[in-house]
């Protein structure tokens, strides 16, 4: 079974592992963790995809950061720091504050151990949460110790407790992870199956396999917030009501065009959304087809193109932008793997009306495809930057891009 958010084509894999070579990301020196370079043929190639990407007028993009296999990405309280979580990288903490030239991005930890390190998120207070595959670790006050080779650590989910061991495979365990405004930590955490077996079924909704786990930021009284997920890899909470929405992946080889992609929106826990029953929007799966689904399935607030692999979104809370482009979500499409024209590789924008939910998503940075189908890029999440501009993360290229409006 292969994931397609995650699923690496060879010269996906070869351009990735170069990245890392060519960066030198790894090993720590005798002063600390060694910065990745920011100049070099990586910066080069990714420099060349930029007049190639169009956005609205009055809104630019550059190069941010060179980070190798750049996914989720979560800014401190301060802005002064990001830290960027990766698949098969370590994590790299990001200086914000310097120039291009100058900035440091250094592993984190660099002498630990990861496992899928992709969900990154601060706390008000500071406090950087790490989910992996099967573990959750807080790095207090990160900003304060970034370069140093152990940071102080603390285990939030001891490694293997998240999950059952045996659950986890190789798709569908990157996680992702927000501090919602009730200061309690979610984890959206996807199973691993396409379409999970009936005989399964059950036990994965008990667990929060296929759904998205609430727990306070110590690990404790954990809970299923929201079941019937698939595969969620974006999250984050609207500021104006606290409701959390979040992206997931509908079922893969069911032709091009179905199911659709989602974006959720869950106003209170409890509430279920319709997966294996759906394997996206409306659209029944093959193998539940006989079956009865729940009555209070929850359907989409957005529908998104059939395969495009919607992953991280985040809530524009700036003023930086216009009006038409403020108080919605931007989120990221990472491209299709199983389409026969492909699709994805950009950036949409979806307006919330004023009774709190789901304008129509449009684009809003494009440019990563090419005519002839293939990636010159893979966008993966977002994040807002205190003077209102967005970063996004491109995994294929081991890069940071900065979005900005000047008219």
């Amino acid at each position: 079974m292969v994931n397609h958010a995650l699923r690496p084509a060879p010269v996906i894999a070869l351009v990735t592992a170069l990245a890392a070579v060519l960066a030198g990301t790894t090993g720590v020196g005798a002063a600390g963790p060694q910065s990745v370079p920011q100049s070099g043929p990586i910066r080069t190639i990714v420099e060349a995809i930029l007049p190639k990407i169009t956005l609205p007028p009055g809104f630019h993009i550059e190069v941010f950061a060179i980070v190798p296999g750049a996914r989720q990405i979560a800014v401190s309280p301060t802005g002064k720091t990001v830290v960027v979580g990766a698949w098969r990288n370590p994590p790299h903490v990001v200086d914000a504050t310097a120039t291009t030239a100058e900035r440091l991005v250094i592993p984190l930890a660099a002498s630990r151990s990861y496992r899928v390190p992709n969900g990154v998120c601060f706390a008000p207070d500071g406090t950087l949460y790490l989910a992996e595959a099967n573990a959750i670790t807080a790095f207090p006050d990160i900003e304060a110790h970034r370069t140093e080779p152990a940071p102080p650590a603390k285990a939030i989910v001891a490694n293997g407790a998240l999950v059952p061991p045996a659950e986890i495979g190789g798709a569908h365990s990157a996680r992702v992870c927000k501090v919602g405004p009730d200061n309690r930590l979610y984890v959206a955490v996807g199973q691993p199956y396409n379409v999970p077996p009936k005989s399964k079924q059950d036990r994965y909704r008990r667990l929060g396999l296929g759904g998205i786990l609430r727990m306070d930021r110590d690990g404790k009284d954990r809970e299923v917030f929201a079941t019937g997920i698939r595969n969620s890899v974006g999250l984050d909470f609207n500021p104006t009501d606290g409701t959390l929405w979040f992206t997931d992946n509908q079922v893969d080889l069911m032709g091009d065009d179905i199911p659709p992609g989602e974006m959720n929106r869950a106003d209170k826990p409890g509430l279920d959304f319709g997966f294996p029953w759906y394997g996206g929007g409306h659209t029944r799966t093959h193998e539940y087809a006989g079956d009865s689904p729940p009555a209070d399935v929850v359907f989409p607030e957005a529908e998104m193109v059939a395969h495009a692999a919607d992953l991280g979104l985040t809530f524009y809370r700036g003023t930086a932008f216009p009006p038409d482009y403020r108080g919605g979500i931007y989120s990221a499409q990472h491209g299709s793997w199983n389409r026969s024209v492909p699709v994805g590789a950009r950036v949409m924008f979806t307006p919330i009306k004023p009774d709190g939910h789901a304008g129509e998503p449009r684009p809003f940075a494009e440019g990563w495809k090419t005519p002839s189908g293939g990636y010159l890029g893979r966008p993966v999440d977002l994040a807002e930057l205190p003077d209102g501009s967005l970063l996004v993360s491109d995994d294929r290229n081991g890069a940071l891009y900065r979005i900005w409006y000047a008219p």
